[in-house]
């Protein structure tokens, strides 16, 4: 079955998954999550690509990125996965393919949901269970927004997330209650946000 075609377009939202090959961890240790950001880092200098929100979790990414030119969506994302894969198969004396497939991508085409998308994205560790307090999590965005920490990935803020509130401090405020205080109806909107 030939694969669908991308929907891309200047200018455009995109929330992006990759996981590993059998949901295989992808990060073993500290060093492999650094080595990951460092080589977003170097990509994003080489391509009009902004991130606005990430998540590393063992197995799997998520970003939330804005491509001036959608022709660079593509490049961005070969450039880092095929350097990270190069890097694991070396470390870890590993064969074959690192990544399940070809990555995820679905356009945000609704304004409503730029935002959820990052709290959905950023509330991964604790859908996960692997920790009980976002703020103690460093391989997210969260504490970009919600503690004003600058980590290299981020350059410009969701521009929702400056909507918030007037002053920096409220929109930490706000922010931190809107991504870590759980919702009754959670599971549904995690559904229509999860990109199988």
């Amino acid at each position: 079955m030939p694969r669908q075609a991308r929907q891309l377009v200047d200018g455009g939202y995109y929330h992006i998954i990759t996981r590993g090959i059998d949901r295989r961890r992808l990060f073993r240790y500290f060093k492999d999550y650094q080595f990951f950001l460092e080589v977003i880092t170097k990509y994003l200098s080489k391509f009009k690509v902004a991130i606005l929100h990430y998540c590393l979790m063992s197995n799997h990414v998520h970003l939330l990125v804005k491509v001036e030119r959608k022709d660079d969506l593509p490049k961005f994302m070969q450039g880092i996965l095929q350097v990270y894969a190069s890097y694991f198969r070396k470390k870890y004396k590993s064969v074959g393919f690192v990544f399940q497939n070809r990555y995820k991508s679905r356009l945000i085409d609704n304004d409503n949901y730029l935002i959820e998308c990052g709290r959905y994205i950023e509330r991964n560790p604790l859908r996960e269970n692997i920790i009980t307090d976002l703020s103690t999590y460093r391989w997210s965005s969260f504490l970009f927004y919600a503690e004003s920490n600058k980590d290299g990935i981020i350059k410009n803020a969701n521009p929702l997330y400056l909507e918030l509130a007037q002053t920096e401090k409220q929109r930490q405020e706000h922010y931190r209650d809107y991504v870590c205080i759980s919702r009754p109806y959670e599971d549904i909107i995690d559904k229509a946000l999860r990109i199988n």
